[in-house]
């Protein structure tokens, strides 16, 4: 499995959405290059020879190096979207919801945190139209966040003035998780997560801590 098919919290990342198969290596030749290299020191030769084909092979199924990104990218945003809004509309109270929410999320970004890094990282490097797109993926992932901290402040289970500001604080942890990662290191992707619910939570004012369940 390469890096770019990590796995999050026991889910795999495969990718299966992208086909043919050819297109699915390219993209996945794509995301270690972009992690390890950067978008722009990262070439489609670069790209292409990961995948083990030709540099004219890839324009057969990507036009330009940024279409590669911007794939990589809204497929990263919405399964973040996807994620978030899991938790925000399930069973239980805020509390609860939101650990659930912080966990699942960090858990993406540990288990894949080479594709994270790409998804979380590269956006200035999309030309604008891409990047509005990615731009409008991402105020989906803050409003499914900031509904459940709202939903708390309302309900005087949380003790929150700047809803906004927490909110951006709570994602920006999340986020950052898959910069400094390592899967050899002391911690699993799920004891992160358990650790960054209950500091979230404490962040929040949550009058009971509410340990997340997946």
């Amino acid at each position: 499995m390469s890096t770019a098919e990590e796995t999050a919290g026991g889910e795999a990342q495969p990718w299966g959405e992208v086909t043919p198969d050819a297109a699915r290596r390219l993209l996945l030749a794509a995301v270690e290059a972009f992690a390890e290299r950067g978008y722009h020191a990262t070439t489609t030769r670069d790209i292409a020879g990961r995948a083990g084909m030709s540099p004219a092979a890839l324009y057969i199924h990507y036009k330009t190096k940024e279409e590669l990104l911007h794939r990589i990218s809204r497929i990263g945003h919405e399964k973040a979207v996807e994620i978030l809004r899991t938790a925000a509309r399930a069973e239980g109270g805020p509390a609860e919801r939101l650990a659930d929410a912080v966990s699942s999320f960090v858990r993406w970004h540990a288990g894949g945190r080479t594709t994270a890094r790409v998804v979380q990282y590269e956006l200035d490097s999309l030309g604008p139209e891409a990047r509005a797109e990615i731009v409008g993926l991402r105020r989906q992932v803050d409003a499914e966040v900031r509904g459940i901290i709202e939903e708390g402040v309302r309900s005087g289970e949380f003790d929150v003035d700047d809803v906004p500001g927490t909110t951006l604080a709570v994602l920006s942890l999340c986020i950052d998780v898959a910069r400094w990662f390592n899967v050899h290191g002391p911690r699993t992707p799920e004891q992160v997560g358990a650790l960054y619910a209950d500091l979230v939570l404490r962040m929040v004012g949550a009058r009971e801590a509410a340990p997340a369940q997946r």
